[in-house]
């Protein structure tokens, strides 16, 4: 009886796991069709799109959408290298400000820990708002067309500060007080006890900060003027609504639309070309950190 009881049970497991599976692999081939028509996209002729609409095969397969991005390939690799060293920079400098600040608001020890709380809590309800920001960063800070403009508004976020903040709570204070006794200061334990026991963390924030980075334009737009400067994300928005906007001069006849139809200017295929150039280093990056990237989002989430 015992042995067809865990027959029985091992078949079970079995029935359960072909489900669980299955059902985990058509959500991440629903979650990839997108991308696929994305992809898909990028490769066929604004005609074709504008004609039929977005499919999973290319249709009418054409690369005048990529043309279009590379057109000038010195600009685009400026922009490439501006986005790069902002995210590698910006992502270093916003782990290091944010671990040692998590480190001091987590330790015990430190009998102002709440009141510091409370302010970088309060900043979570309200803020100063565009105006003053730009202020600040223009006249009061002189940082227009600069790119600490665009370095500093993303360094330090408190949702990134919880999740360290709860990564280190779980860290034994008992590790703390043997440093201690055996001499070290508080930089050591940090740097030596603390950061390799809180790797989870460290990738889970830094995918955060290194995504913000790359992906943010919104900053380029207030604060920089002149296009060398210009990242990657925010290059490529200035190259569709250029496109739109000769369009609808075309559609008005303010200009001539004899020699190139507005139909064979790519805009809906430029879009999905640029998703493509834009997401592709962060999609093959992922892979590395995924496994300490769901392990912090679980443990910042459980512990508060």
């Amino acid at each position: 009886m015992k042995r067809k009881s865990r027959l029985k049970i091992q078949k079970d497991v079995i029935a359960l796991n072909i489900i669980a599976y299955t059902f985990t692999a058509l959500i991440a081939i629903l979650c990839l069709l997108p991308f696929i028509m994305v992809i898909s996209g990028s490769f066929s002729s604004e005609r074709a799109v504008a004609a039929n609409g977005f499919s999973l095969v290319p249709q009418d397969f054409s690369l005048e959408a990529y043309k279009t991005v590379f057109k000038t390939p010195s600009v685009v690799i400026r922009a490439y290298a501006t986005t790069t060293v902002l995210t590698v920079t910006g992502t270093a400098l916003g782990l290091l400000l944010q671990t040692m600040t998590a480190f001091v608001l987590a330790r015990k020890d430190f009998p102002w820990r709440n009141g510091f709380s409370f302010f970088f809590y309060f900043t979570t309800l309200f803020s100063g708002g565009l105006v003053p920001t730009y202020v600040l960063y223009t006249r009061t800070l002189g940082l227009a067309n600069n790119y600490l403009a665009l370095l500093f508004p993303l360094l330090f976020s408190v949702f990134n500060l919880l999740i360290m903040k709860s990564y280190i709570m779980g860290v034994p204070d008992t590790l703390f007080e043997a440093a201690k006794i055996d001499g070290a200061g508080d930089f050591r334990i940090l740097f030596q006890i603390t950061l390799p026991l809180i790797k989870p963390a460290l990738a889970t924030v830094g995918l955060f900060i290194a995504l913000a980075y790359w992906n943010d334009w919104y900053n380029a737009m207030l604060y920089i003027r002149e296009e060398k400067m210009f990242p990657l994300q925010y290059f490529l928005y200035k190259q569709v609504n250029s496109i739109e906007a000769y369009k609808k001069m075309i559609a008005n006849n303010q200009v001539s639309g004899d020699v190139i139809s507005t139909l064979s200017l790519p805009t809906q295929t430029l879009k999905m070309a640029l998703t493509v150039v834009v997401t592709g280093p962060i999609i093959l990056a992922f892979p590395f950190v995924q496994k300490y990237f769901v392990q912090g989002v679980t443990i910042g989430a459980v512990k508060g």
